[in-house]
């Protein structure tokens, strides 16, 4: 497969990823122009919109789910939990709410749920929602226990996971500290049925419009749909699109004028999850960010990774791969004061 490893084409991708250029608005803009931002580690969600905005803080991604219930985050891509915006939730969910049913029954049967106990844990899951939401994750597994479901070791996340598949929750706002669980129904609103055909269009243009130059197995390696599901979108916006070397962009769409400045981003970043390779930000680097499942916070200098990053005793500590010049490293010091100011650590 071909491995865009020029310049200008990694300029173009961190243009399409808010790296570079002007930063969006607020939380809500950036989970719009990248459509679904990984987040199963909620403060990797948070750090990627952070390096894609300025000058906001997590109190105010906090807002953006409690208050404005303008974002929320569910189990979509490749079966995982990623942060979308609200208004795109009910399609989204439409393409993917599936990808992980199978893997769910599996779990659930290995972790010793029952069918009938399982449709006993949604059935409780939705009338505590319903009478009592939004509820935490621990307040969820009371009710479950109290109910006589099974709640130990992952059963209580494949019970919520079973919830989500079916489009019955989301996780909304934050609760003491807790990102907790309520009815997509009543947070987002009743939702209606959706055009397989016109969505799969959406998801095209829209992924695109994050994350192109690209291919159609970037797309499907993204969002965890066949491929063929992924070339059916990219036809039905054709007119919209120009080819480029076997490389798919939305027409119109200019990159960045300048690279991508030196900055943190944190564990799970969206550049590293939008296509098949991470050859051209990772480069040989690739294991010391990247170990199996591990997604590990790093820097990234002229768009490639530059360093490794972690929080210790308050303070952002760095482990460059080579040495970096004063101006890069002096950059990246200031970025690092911009995460505790976000983080609230100083």
């Amino acid at each position: 497969m071909h491995v865009p490893n020029a310049p200008g084409i990694l300029a173009e991708r961190l243009g399409a990823q808010l790296l570079a250029g002007t930063p969006a608005r607020d939380p809500a803009a950036v989970a719009g122009r990248l459509l679904a931002v990984q987040a199963q580690d909620l403060q990797g969600a948070r750090l990627a919109i952070r390096a894609r905005t300025s000058r906001l803080t997590s109190a105010r991604i906090d807002r953006a789910f409690s208050e404005e219930r303008s974002i929320v985050i569910t189990w979509l891509n490749r079966g995982t939990l990623h942060l979308v915006r609200s208004d795109d939730y009910a399609w989204l969910h439409s393409l993917m709410g599936r990808l992980a049913a199978s893997t769910n029954t599996r779990r659930l049967r290995e972790v010793v749920v029952s069918a009938k106990a399982a449709e006993k844990g949604v059935a409780v899951i939705t009338r505590s929602l319903a009478q009592d939401g939004p509820l935490t994750r621990r307040e969820i597994g009371e009710r479950l226990r109290a109910a006589g479901v099974p709640v130990a070791g992952q059963a209580l996340v494949h019970q919520l996971l079973l919830a989500s598949i079916r489009g019955l929750v989301v996780r909304g706002p934050m609760v003491r500290g807790q990102h907790a669980f309520v009815l997509a129904r009543d947070w987002i609103g009743e939702t209606k049925p959706v055009d397989r055909d016109l969505a799969l269009a959406e998801l095209a243009s829209r992924y695109l419009a994050g994350h192109g130059p690209a291919t159609d197995r970037d797309l499907a390696y993204w969002s965890g749909l066949p491929l063929r599901d992924a070339r059916a979108g990219l036809k039905a916006i054709g007119s919209e699109v120009v080819e480029r070397g076997g490389l798919v962009s939305l027409k119109g769409q200019k990159p960045a004028s300048a690279l991508a400045p030196p900055r943190l981003l944190g564990s799970f970043d969206p550049v590293l999850l939008g296509w098949k390779s991470r050859e051209p930000v990772l480069g040989e680097d690739a294991p010391a960010v990247v170990t199996g499942g591990l997604f590990r916070p790093f820097a990234i200098v002229d768009g490639r990774a530059a360093a490794t990053w972690t929080i210790r005793a308050g303070d952002v500590q760095m482990k460059p791969f080579r040495p970096l010049s004063q101006r890069d490293a002096a950059a990246l010091k200031s970025d690092a004061k911009d995460v505790l100011r976000f983080l609230n650590l100083t």
